[in-house]
């Protein structure tokens, strides 16, 4: 029977950081992946998509995009060969078309039940993705025959679609997304509108990750947060990378003739609910983007000065416009809505985990990743350690914290003695500059620029 002192489930970018960080620390272990490298990316996005972060965002323990535009998107094959590359350059011990059916936690490790065997361990890293089941409503299943009803994670393209009316449910940055995408595909598109962030592409001159980045919006930690839950569950913001790196929110769809009506209350017979506070529900997302665009101000005004020294003016941006009464139901079928993309988010499936790992709801127990069953941690889960968690770039930080704290486990178990804050949870947040690589970042550029062998939820 197979054994090491780690098994990570996952070889996406959170999976081959962790590999990557353990490999540094002289930890034996294997990565089991159930299809490919990037396996999600490979099979679970639609064509069009692109990164939410800039180019230059794009980085992993000691690897960086290099290309020649760093200010530009990633396409989903660019992300496929950024981490196939990055595996590739860290030599990751990856086991790959190996399914993990079962992960049972016992004394002195795990055991690992696979399609290809049992593997043993003394820890076990979950890094098998936070978007593996699509969160539908309860009311999808009351959709009358003859409507076609699609998650995000199944769309690949318009043509998809049946012909007819869409309804997208859903307006975080997927919705809007694919809402722009079946419009300009010739079908009237509809998009219910709940809780979301509204953001701009470019403030002042910069792209809004830029500002996020080096106000330290994006380093924020979990110790900094008053709400952690609600914080781990808001929408991925109103954003899409074009080259253009033009704006994509409620009024930019409105304007090319997108509907807006509000969040779905339910579906009676023929007839789709909606909620009629979509004025309130706009206000609050403007209100909150211009609480941010006030931080990035205040930051530019007393730490920021010289970065900022030839940016635009402050500025802010028209209220969401919205109709002045929106429709409250529509039409099922027939000559009504053909089509529903339930763009509602996401999940992470950690069915196969036999541990007592879970609340009373079925959400994973952990503290910064540090699972509440000895020597089980988990990456990759949105804000894990801090803001940037779910992004490709925020991997880095939260696997150098996980892996110190994973060593000194192993290492107390085997006799030594972890110091005296690893012992008692999870490694110090600062907000300071993230841990340096033990040795230079190496640059590769994507195949698609250059040579080369991330959402984020991004969506």
């Amino acid at each position: 029977m197979p054994a090491a002192d780690v098994v990570i489930v996952g070889a996406g970018h959170s999976g081959l950081a962790m590999s990557r960080c353990l490999a540094e620390a002289g930890v034996e272990h294997v990565v089991l992946e159930r299809g490919e490298v990037a396996n999600s990316w490979r099979t679970e996005r639609w064509d069009s998509l692109r990164l939410l972060t800039p180019n230059w965002q794009n980085r992993l323990p000691d690897y960086a995009y290099a290309g020649d535009d760093p200010d530009g998107f990633a396409t989903v094959p660019d992300v496929v060969d950024f981490i196939s590359g990055y595996a590739t350059h860290i030599a990751a011990p990856v086991l790959a078309e190996t399914t993990v059916e079962r992960v049972c936690a016992g004394e002195g490790g795990f055991a690992l039940d696979t399609d290809r065997g049992t593997w043993l361990a003394r820890a076990c890293v979950l890094a098998s993705g936070a978007c593996n089941v699509a969160n539908v409503p309860k009311c999808a299943a009351d959709l009358p025959p003859g409507v076609h009803a699609i998650t995000a994670r199944d769309y690949r393209r318009p043509d998809d679609l049946d012909a007819g009316e869409t309804l997208v449910v859903g307006a975080s940055a997927t919705g809007v997304q694919l809402a722009e995408e079946i419009h300009r595909s010739g079908r009237p598109v509809t998009l219910s509108v709940g809780e979301h962030v509204r953001l701009p592409r470019l403030y002042r001159g910069k792209d809004i990750q830029w500002w996020m980045t080096h106000a330290g919006v994006l380093d924020e930690g979990i110790g900094e947060i008053d709400d952690l839950v609600r914080a781990r569950n808001i929408p991925s913001p109103q954003l899409v990378g074009t080259p253009e790196r033009r704006d994509l929110d409620l009024n930019a769809l409105s304007g090319q003739g997108v509907r807006l009506v509000g969040r779905l209350g339910g579906i009676q017979g023929d007839r789709v609910l909606f909620s009629g506070s979509l004025a309130n529900i706009c206000k609050l997302a403007d209100l909150k983007m211009n609480r941010l665009l006030n931080t990035l101000d205040e930051w530019a005004m007393e730490g920021g000065r010289e970065l900022v020294a030839n940016v635009e003016p402050a500025h802010r941006f028209d209220a969401t416009r919205v109709p002045a009464e929106p429709e409250l139901s529509l039409r099922l079928g027939g000559e009504g809505i053909r089509n529903v993309v339930w763009a509602t988010g996401y999940s992470p499936d950690l069915s196969w985990l036999d541990a007592p790992a879970f609340d009373r709801k079925g959400k994973l127990r952990h503290d910064g990743g540090v699972v509440a069953v000895p020597g089980l941690y988990v990456l990759g889960l949105s804000f894990l350690r801090r803001r940037k968690s779910s992004f490709i770039h925020g991997a880095e930080d939260d696997a150098r914290d996980l892996a110190t704290h994973l060593v000194a486990n192993l290492d107390s178990r085997a006799g030594a003695r972890a110091p005296k804050h690893l012992r008692a949870g999870v490694v110090p947040l600062m907000r300071s500059a993230p841990a340096q690589p033990s040795h230079p970042v190496e640059q590769h550029p994507p195949r698609s620029l250059s040579a080369q062998g991330t959402p984020s939820k991004t969506a």
